[in-house]
């Protein structure tokens, strides 16, 4: 049966004027329509409500009982409405968003700092993920956005630019590439190279190199930051996103572009095509623009065409 949510009204109206005419006036009705909706709730519950005769009207007993749960109905949906109100107006509610790990540690403390500031009751739920995951949370309904990397063309995903991250080299400060400016990648079969395998989103279009770059004489199957470790401990030297160094300096590590071809990888918001953001991922996401406007359109470094990188 569905809620009568008019008749309930009525009725709560003239429980508490008692009268019909002053009913009506209170709801901006006219006595015909109120009676209509008090016949129909009636006809509805399969009880009558009232007793009402050409000079007053009485609650039967059956509507003295009903009366209080009439008024909580009406005050929790009163309720309900007011929040609903406040979440379009005010941005209230809870983010979630899928990540790459990367931009989690990067990108996002300090959109999340603003954003508690604006918004300090709203929840943050950051679901980190490589890249082809961050992707499939976003078409499951799980996030309602993520930031990823540009890979494979989806129908069922937009892809908003954010910037675009260069792969760098990442040595020990005693390296003798760590005295170099920059780095080709040629150069790098000379030296025991620590390779991330396909099963990572960071993968690069090797396809330009060298088997030993592009298998390395070491490999770490799904995440570079295995391989920093490594580097850190003199292993060998690592390609891996600019972003993964770009918290301050390392105390042992050092990063150096790498050239010849310039490899880069495209950051962006992934969104599930034709869907609507909540008001407080809304919020985020605009802060999240905001934060990184400039970066859309900072000039690209000198030299040869950058070489995208977009595996997932």
């Amino acid at each position: 049966m569905n809620i009568d949510i008019d008749g309930l009204q009525a009725f709560a109206r003239i429980a508490e004027l008692g009268t019909f005419s002053q009913a009506a006036e209170a709801l901006f009705i006219t006595p015909p329509a109120l009676s209509r909706r008090i016949r129909k709730l009636e006809e509805n519950l399969g009880v009558r409500l009232l007793d009402r005769t050409t000079r007053r009207v009485r609650l039967t007993s059956v509507g003295r009982d009903f009366l209080p749960q009439t008024r909580r109905l009406i005050e929790e949906l009163e309720r309900s409405l007011a929040d609903l109100r406040d979440v379009a107006k005010h941005g209230a509610g809870q983010v979630t968003l899928a990540c790459i790990p990367t931009a989690a540690t990067y990108l996002l403390p300090a959109v999340i700092r603003e954003y508690s500031l604006k918004f300090p009751h709203n929840r943050i739920r950051i679901l980190d993920s490589r890249a082809h995951e961050a992707v499939q949370t976003v078409l499951r309904g799980e996030a309602e956005f993520g930031i990823s990397l540009r890979g494979r063309d989806e129908q069922e995903i937009e892809f908003e630019f954010l910037f675009d991250d260069p792969f760098v080299l990442a040595c020990r400060r005693d390296h003798p590439l760590a005295k170099r400016k920059k780095v080709a990648w040629g150069e790098l079969g000379k030296h025991r190279l620590i390779s991330v395998g396909r099963l990572s989103g960071n993968y690069p279009a090797l396809d330009f190199a060298p088997s030993s770059i592009a298998q390395g004489l070491y490999e770490v199957q799904q995440s570079f930051w295995t391989g920093l470790g490594m580097a850190e401990a003199g292993i060998g030297v690592i390609a891996v996103p600019g972003l993964a160094l770009l918290r301050g300096r390392h105390p042992l590590l050092v990063s150096r572009p790498l050239v010849d071809p310039i490899v880069t990888r495209t950051v962006g918001v992934v969104r599930r095509r034709g869907t609507t953001l909540s008001p407080a991922a809304e919020e985020f996401l605009a802060l999240l623009r905001k934060r990184w406007t400039k970066a859309k359109t900072r000039p690209r470094s000198r030299g040869p065409a950058p070489r995208a990188c977009n595996g997932l």
